[in-house]
């Protein structure tokens, strides 16, 4: 995209934000690369590197104690150092700011929590916690306490990462908040996802069938981009980020003076 028809898509990005009743983010990995984590689907994502049935719900009920190690590295290791970066941080701004109204994100990483923002649907669950599929105990994830692979302290049983696995249903309360935040949308801000990853890809489309207008930002166009995106900005989430927010204050700050 030239120079000048980006900084067109921001500028129109902005208008759309500021006039829009409710909006919302919608974000997958894409925004949390620049923060360290690795993505899943990219040459050297996640599932590059591990076998996916570490992570499927079957598998893990009958081997728990080998699947932990595995799981340990790739999803909890990176988190140690991993810090919000200035797309989480504007997010958490834009809510303070009230233009937006919440997110509803596929990440598992909690940096939106630690960037500030309130309203968080985490679709997928999060690495916050650990729960035991035994006797349902849920305790936050520290391994020092619970060590590695992490017992349940009530009845002894391995316990499960709070996210959801392969042949796991998304929770009933994810699908509630979803549909809560969906209600009376005007705007949607996409974020640094694909588009292709079940059920949550269908949410963007379900809020298009709404009526809802679609910003999107990815550094290249994802299956939303030719089906259901009004804006395409075509930057890493930092920068685009960034350049949104420069334009919301200086539209908020030139309403202010008229």
């Amino acid at each position: 995209m030239k120079p000048e028809r980006l900084h067109e898509a921001i500028a129109d990005a902005a208008r759309m934000i500021q006039s829009s009743r409710k909006t919302i983010a919608f974000t997958g990995a894409g925004i949390s690369v620049e923060s360290g984590i690795p993505d899943f689907r990219g040459p050297s994502g996640v599932w590059s590197k591990i076998d996916t049935q570490y992570l499927d719900l079957g598998y893990f009920r009958r081997h728990g104690a080998s699947c932990w190690p595995v799981i340990h590295e790739m999803f909890f290791k990176p988190l140690q150092r991993a810090r919000p970066n200035r797309a989480h941080e504007i997010l958490a701004w834009m809510e303070r700011e009230k233009l937006l109204s919440g997110m509803i994100t596929q990440n598992i990483d909690h940096l939106h929590h630690e960037a500030g923002s309130r309203t968080i649907v985490e679709f997928h669950g999060n690495t916050r916690f650990l729960v035991c599929m035994h006797c349902g105990n849920r305790v936050p994830a520290d391994f020092s306490k619970y060590g590695l692979p992490p017992v349940c302290p009530q009845c002894r049983h391995i316990l499960k990462p709070d996210f959801v696995f392969f042949g796991e249903a998304i929770p009933a309360e994810a699908w509630q908040e979803t549909e809560r935040l969906l209600e009376d949308l005007e705007t949607m801000i996409v974020i640094g996802t694909t588009g292709i990853v079940s059920p949550a890809a269908q949410i963007p489309h379900q809020a298009k069938r709404n009526g809802t207008r679609l910003i999107e930002i990815n550094v290249v166009p994802s299956a939303y981009t030719p089906a259901v995106t009004d804006i395409f900005i075509p930057l890493p989430a930092t920068r685009a980020m960034e350049e949104l927010q420069k334009n919301l204050a200086a539209f908020r700050k030139d309403h202010s003076r008229a």
